[in-house]
């Protein structure tokens, strides 16, 4: 697939608004610190692994989904201090 139809845009607004009207703040627990880490960084990579299988595939529009799925695993990870980053506020929303 090579261009965002107004189905697959209809139907991943529907998918985020339904989300978004789900999500609560949970109340606070302790986490593993290194086990959450290391979930976020897995889900980033295999996002980016299935990006690439995709662009192989031909279907670059679910590529760059999945490559901006990636990117917010990283960037959700890095804003909430799971990832050391520094403060780079060009590959992360770290500001």
């Amino acid at each position: 697939m090579n261009a965002i139809t107004d189905e697959k845009l209809k139907k991943y607004f529907d998918v985020t608004s339904r989300a978004l009207k789900k999500v609560k703040v949970a109340a606070e627990q302790k986490i593993e610190w290194k086990k959450a880490a290391e979930d976020f960084l897995d889900m980033a990579q295999r996002y980016f692994s299935d990006a690439q299988h995709f662009q192989k595939k031909g279907d670059v529009v679910t590529a760059f989904a999945a490559l901006n799925y990636a990117h917010g695993w990283l960037d959700a990870g890095a804003r909430l201090g799971l990832f050391d980053v520094g403060k780079d506020n060009t590959l992360f929303t770290v500001d």
